[in-house]
């Protein structure tokens, strides 16, 4: 028996996002972009599409979104605005993981209260309208955050991660316009699209994985890795950044109902105590925990041989090797602070994390 559900609307294709004002209708929101997007004219093409029902602009968003600054945004936010109904995303995985984090209103209108529900300290009921629907405007392609209902809060004074996932912070809708991806920078690029690969084979060898989510996350694996590499060549070809969005969207739907597994649960400690990219720290690992998940079940070694076109487990590992050392991606632990004798360790401490007991070869 399985389950597969997603609930988000995905509009896609280039100039997409003129159907904004209709996604949103009479309601009123909050526009919530990444720093640069004034300069941009982003958020000035957006008041002017949106006029007096955008209620405030916030681009004070800085990657990994951290409780420091989460929480005063998050209460000026319910104090200044607290009949707005909708949030906007513009922006990556952390613009989408702020706004999440702005959806759920707390009884007392502080941050803390929703933070100790995240620790389980307390059960967040259901506020009787105060809570504000998503609207995801992604500008990266390979969070998959805009049709997740996850978003990652980080502690780094406290060396603790939160993960939020509550019924409602499902974006509402998602629209996914290449032409808003045009000026993502080339470290920005990688790191989003090796995020979107390593969320479609964290979806595969995955206790949870279905027959839909299984089929989404070969088409998006396949095609990473036939357009990621010449996009890196060309940053301009927006045919190109269509393909890898499209492709990322599928893996974002793959693990919207599998979750990630054991690359992810070996990332969060190298993003946190060493600051690596969470795209690059999701992903250099994969060829080895590739290598762990082949010989376990038949079903999952012709899903992944059939992404890298391989006759065997040896040859898959090593296209995927290829694949990431070509794009000047080391596979290679020690390059993120990781000594080799450091790294059994590290994989059995990441096996018993929530995510990690999602790997298949955990059992």
């Amino acid at each position: 028996m399985w389950n597969f559900h997603n609930p988000v609307v995905i509009d896609a294709g280039e100039g997409v996002l003129a159907r904004l004002p209709e996604r949103l209708g009479n309601r009123r929101a909050i526009l919530i972009a990444f720093p640069e997007a004034r300069a941009l004219g982003l958020c000035g093409r957006i008041q002017a599409m949106l006029g007096d029902r955008l209620a405030a602009i916030e681009t004070e968003v800085h990657p990994n979104p951290d409780v420091s600054w989460l929480a005063p945004m998050y209460e000026r936010l319910w104090r200044d605005h607290p009949d707005v109904e909708c949030v906007i995303a513009l922006g990556g995985g952390s613009v989408i993981d702020c706004a999440k984090a702005m959806l759920t209103g707390t009884p007392s209108g502080t941050f803390d209260e929703l933070l100790a529900c995240l620790s389980g300290d307390t059960a967040m009921a259901r506020p009787s309208g105060r809570e504000r629907r998503l609207i995801a405007l992604p500008t990266t392609a390979g969070t998959g955050s805009e049709v997740t209902p996850w978003a990652t809060i980080w502690d780094q004074a406290g060396h603790r991660k939160y993960s939020l996932h509550l019924p409602w912070t499902w974006p509402e809708a998602a629209l996914i316009d290449p032409a808003l991806m045009v000026s993502l920078p080339r470290g920005a690029t990688l790191a989003s699209g090796l995020d979107a690969l390593s969320h479609a084979l964290e979806s595969l060898w995955n206790i949870n994985r279905n027959p839909v989510s299984a089929s989404l996350a070969v088409s998006a694996a396949r095609e990473i890795l036939a357009a990621l590499p010449p996009l890196m060549q060309n940053l301009d070809r927006q045919d190109l950044r269509s393909r890898v969005a499209v492709a990322a969207v599928l893996a974002g739907m793959a693990f919207s109902n599998t979750k990630t597994a054991l690359a992810h649960s070996l990332s969060y400690g190298l993003t946190l105590e060493h600051g690596v990219a969470h795209g690059i720290a999701c992903s250099f690992s994969l060829p080895r925990v590739m290598r762990m998940a082949l010989g376990i079940d038949a079903d999952l070694d012709a899903l992944l041989l059939s992404v890298f076109d391989a006759q065997d487990a040896g040859q898959a590992v090593a296209a995927l090797t290829a694949f990431l050392e070509g794009l000047e991606v080391s596979t290679d632990p020690a390059s993120y602070g990781v000594a080799a004798d450091q790294w059994e360790a590290l994989v059995a401490a990441a096996m018993q994390g929530p995510r990690g007991r999602n790997f298949i070869g955990a059992r």
